[in-house]
């Protein structure tokens, strides 16, 4: 689209301001408008590097109104910059519904890269970093919770969850409930003079924090599934059924006997003769 304007996405420090990019600093200080999630929290970072671009508010109850209005903006040749309160915007706020009416409308998006909570906790944690999946704040919906927590039960990756102080020990406790006793890292006022990143269980997390009142924004990185349980869970699994029933579920996928015996064998970290043995005896009896 000629002559149309951009949208800049701009990570902005999650708590020490020495953490924000010159190319940052310098996007700010030169597009039209900045659309931050919260003024009055942006306006002192602005403040303090004495950028005095124009803002406007773009959050959660006004994304899809305000998104429409933005991207007219930049149709007529306005380039705006998105900052959300702190970290990347798009990562767990509305950021995203503006990125993708702007791919609708034809307008360029570019990313500046910078601080982002998930990821400086994940490096943080001691946990394995290879794999690992974002959930940001559970749902608030009883139902959508309870969901995502039972899908989470047999997540093998590191899981990163975000949660408010105030309400740290209850989503402790049903992480437990669903998870079990696993491995965790709690990171708090990261970036800050105060960083903690404390190496614990759901266990000793909860006796700690129902004695001692949490302080600043967490994140939850926790320990995923071991393979190996899951595989022990599959073999009980396969232990508690009737081997005639196993063997029914494959021959009846249309595979041949010797090779349904190898895989119920294989299920049942057995050999292929005592799954002959057994069937034989069963015939006989």
């Amino acid at each position: 689209m000629e002559n149309a304007g951009k949208l800049y996405l701009c990570a902005t420090p999650i708590g020490n301001l020495d953490d924000i990019t010159l190319r940052v600093l310098k996007t700010l200080e030169e597009v039209d408008l900045i659309a931050a999630e919260d003024t009055r929290h942006s306006i002192k970072l602005l403040n303090h590097f004495e950028i005095k671009t124009p803002m406007t508010s773009y959050h959660e109850f006004n994304k899809i109104e305000k998104a429409r209005y933005l991207v007219e903006q930049m149709r007529q040749g306005v380039s705006i910059a998105l900052v959300t309160d702190a970290g990347t915007p798009g990562i767990s706020d509305p950021g995203e519904e503006l990125v993708r009416q702007c791919y609708e409308a034809g307008i360029e998006v570019t990313s500046l890269p910078g601080p982002a909570a998930c990821v400086t906790a994940l490096t943080l944690s001691g946990l394995s970093t290879r794999r690992f999946c974002f959930e940001a704040f559970l749902p608030a919906d009883k139902k959508d919770r309870q969901w995502i927590l039972e899908e989470l039960k047999r997540e093998t990756r590191t899981i990163i969850v975000y949660e408010a102080p105030h309400r740290l020990v209850r989503t402790l406790g049903e992480l437990l409930e669903a998870l079990g006793n696993r491995s965790i890292t709690i990171c708090r006022e990261l970036t800050k003079k105060y960083e903690e990143a404390y190496r614990t269980t759901f266990e000793d997390a909860l006796k700690l924090y129902e004695m001692q009142e949490p302080k600043g924004e967490c994140v939850i990185v926790i320990e995923g599934k071991r393979i190996a349980d899951i595989q022990d869970e599959q073999v009980k699994s396969w232990e508690e059924m009737p081997m005639e029933e196993h063997m029914a579920i494959y021959e009846g996928q249309g595979i041949e006997r010797k090779e349904a015996m190898r895989l119920v064998a294989k299920d049942r970290g057995i050999s292929k003769r005592d799954v002959y043995q057994y069937l034989m005896n069963r015939k006989e009896s």
